[in-house]
């Protein structure tokens, strides 16, 4: 079957596994209705749907064989359009482009007298729209700052550009996340480059335990504190960090390194820049966008596309397949995926998970099928790929396939459990702590629906939040962070449940895992741009190195804690094993227990009370023994845990809806948890 073709629909899955959905069953019919009309309407058209999500092979600068150049633009309200240039001695006039149907222009370029290419790379060129507009083609590939300030079109040509000599790696069935940011990603008060992350930081991710990496603001961004996310130009990689070749050279050592590539891709919304962005493009306010208020965000201040015009799809779907194919990324994280999916855009939504809420007029179906559409496509063009929703309102079936009428991710993010941890320790103190609220938030997701899950990412680092080690520790973090200084309460309660939250988040809360890039050692301070509130400081918008690799701090047992914990998951596979079983959620003793491919977990979160002898329920009769335990000194506990240290034997005791049960010693207060095994005989 040819791969994007789309496969024979059973949306009776969907029913069979929630039945609670089968009053919706019209509406979810409705809309996949609303799919397959649509790519059988571009599968009809001239290429089908493997031309048409090929854009970049159309529209912008096409080189041909014999050294000329066509160049085509969609700009539907424009009444001229002109390209000038460097090539041309930037004359206004002398290459006007052919009106064609259906809003598009085209212009032709001879080959020079030597049947050279007229466009040299590196060159400058730019569009006039309506003889006095200004603009940068959607379509340009390479766009950088000119003369200080505004961005233009450079002409990214190179003789020998590169060529990838790595393939793509296969999907982890254990999907371990680092979010980077290659800007931020050097020690220096600078923006990082592409190379410095390839040589410096990949290295550092591969050792951690990490297995795929989401790189965030990639495409072209003019405002460098927007963090990516008012995009200028969607198809040029960001040259604020280097060249197209050097992002090439940075996946490719990647995939060397086994690890898998995501790219954060922004096609919620786009910046309101006309100067140097999509906006008013066409001299019009609408062109890619919905006119009136339906095109602007008023929280963002951004546009917002019109997914049901055919050149819209078409620009947004080739831009997917031009970072797969051109830039060989093996999977996409979609950003506010919740703004795309309710006419709301999600503001003020408080999304109780009662289902009229994802199958009423709120949903914005043109904006859904356009999901189902690029999902379909990403997976269709590469069986390997995944695609992760940022979507905090839980849309039933978004991480189920198109053809069970689902919207086709992979994963969604479960941004309730960030939210969770940061909650607790802004408002509450640790007593007062709810193991079941902690249990429930970890485990409230959709069965057969992946979830990734997270302590905190790039959005509880920013300037306004702190970290989660900053929350714990603060200004002990300056003064008691040394080795050789004396012993903090702060620090040692800090460290201790700063594994305990990533352990738990890790082995409970989902199918996939996700840290932010420094935040695995307990980065201090908070994120912050060089922007006009901070003088253009990069003091904030750097990743402190030295302070994990120097031997005298305590960052580095945080780090190891979490290189451990990932080595130990590669080992076991939690990950990809069935949701857990949690056997015990005491409030009075603040402890927590639950069992996760053939590994028992055991949390005391109470602040001050330790206990002895301590029993646990258990399904699997054996010897149990420690493997991970953050009080032990490789961590900067106190040793009275070490791993392999103890076993634990069964005693035909049934306890807590389990067939048997374990005791275990020395269960300290809050500054320790323990971790123990059991392999599949149960016998060590």
């Amino acid at each position: 079957m040819d791969p994007l073709q789309v496969p024979v629909p059973d949306i009776q899955k969907l029913f069979d596994r929630d039945g609670y959905l089968k009053p919706y069953e019209r509406e979810i019919r409705r809309r996949y209705g609303c799919y397959k009309d649509l790519w059988d309407r571009i599968e009809s058209w001239e290429g089908g749907v493997d031309g048409f999500t090929k854009g970049y092979k159309y529209f912008g600068p096409q080189y041909n064989q014999d050294g000329s150049v066509t160049w085509r633009e969609w700009a539907p309200g424009a009444h001229s359009l002109h390209l000038q240039g460097e090539f041309n001695g930037w004359n206004s006039k002398s290459h006007a482009f052919k009106k064609l149907e259906f809003g598009k222009w085209e212009l032709h370029i001879p080959a020079d007298s030597d049947g050279s290419c007229p466009l040299k790379h590196g060159s400058r060129v730019q569009i006039i729209v309506n003889d006095h507009l200004y603009r940068i083609s959607p379509w340009a590939s390479y766009v950088k700052p000119h003369e200080g300030f505004t961005y233009q079109h450079f002409i990214y040509k190179p003789d020998q550009p590169y060529q990838f000599k790595h393939p793509k790696v296969e999907r982890p069935t254990s999907l371990r996340i680092y979010e980077c940011h290659v800007g931020i990603a050097t020690p220096e008060g600078k923006v990082g480059t592409y190379s410095e992350f390839r040589d410096n930081v990949l290295p550092r991710i591969k050792n951690q335990g990490y297995n795929a990496i989401q790189l965030m603001a990639i495409m072209e961004h003019a405002y460098y504190a927007s963090f990516g996310y008012q995009v200028t130009s969607f198809f040029a990689a960001s040259s604020r960090y280097g060249t197209p070749c050097e992002l090439k050279q940075l996946i490719d050592r990647a995939h060397e390194m086994g690890l898998y590539v995501l790219l954060d891709v922004v096609h919620s919304h786009a910046s309101k820049n006309t100067l140097d962005g999509l906006n008013e493009f066409d001299g019009t306010n609408s062109c890619y966008f919905h006119d009136g208020a339906r095109g602007t965000h008023s929280l963002w201040d951004s546009r917002l596309f019109n997914y049901s015009e055919t050149e819209v799809l078409r620009f947004l779907l080739s831009n997917l397949r031009w970072y797969q194919e051109e830039y060989q990324f093996d999977g996409f994280r979609f950003d506010g995926v919740t703004s795309m999916l309710y006419h709301s855009r999600g503001i003020g939504e408080g999304f109780s998970g009662h289902y009229d809420e994802y199958f009423g007029l709120n949903v914005d179906t043109e904006a859904l099928v356009y999901l189902m559409l690029a999902n379909q496509l990403i997976h269709g063009t590469d069986s390997r790929a995944i695609t992760i929703a940022e979507d905090v309102s839980g849309m039933p079936a978004s991480c189920r396939p198109v053809s069970e009428g689902g919207t086709g991710f992979d994963y969604r993010l479960g941004m309730a459990i960030p939210d969770m941890w940061i909650k607790l320790l802004k408002e509450e103190r640790d007593e007062d702590w709810k193991m079941g609220h902690i249990v429930h938030t970890l485990t409230n997701r959709r069965w057969m629906e992946g979830t990734v899950a997270y302590a905190e990412s790039h959005d509880q680092a920013l300037v306004g939040d702190k970290t989660i080690a900053f929350w714990l520790m603060d200004a002990a973090m300056y003064t008691h962070m040394s080795t050789l200084s004396e012993p903090s309460p702060v620090v040692e309660r800090g460290m201790a449940l700063h594994c305990m939250i990533r352990l738990i988040t890790h082995a409970l809360g989902g199918e996939g895992y996700l840290n932010f890039i420094g935040n695995e050692f307990g980065h201090p301070e908070w994120l912050d741009f060089p922007r006009a509130g901070n003088n253009s400081s990069y003091h904030y918008a750097r990743r402190q190195w030295n302070l994990v690799d120097d031997h005298l701090l305590k960052y580095k047992f945080l780090n190891q804690f979490d290189k451990d914990m990932n080595e130990l998951e590669e080992k076991h596979r939690w990950l990809s094993s069935p949701p857990a079983y949690v056997s015990c959620k005491h409030e009075g003793d603040k402890v927590i227990a639950f069992e996760r491919a053939g590994l028992l977990f055991v949390f005391n979160f109470h602040p001050y009370q330790s206990f002895t002898d301590y029993r646990v329920g258990v399904n699997v009769q054996g010897n149990y023994k420690v493997v991970l335990c953050s009080d032990s000194k490789k961590y900067g506990g106190f040793g009275r845990v070490e791993i392999d240290g103890q076993s634990h034997l069964t005693q035909d005791q049934p306890w807590a809806n389990r067939i048997d049960s374990i005791q275990v010693n020395n269960f300290d207060t809050i500054i320790k948890l323990i971790y123990v095994n059991n392999p599949e005989n149960g016998i060590f």
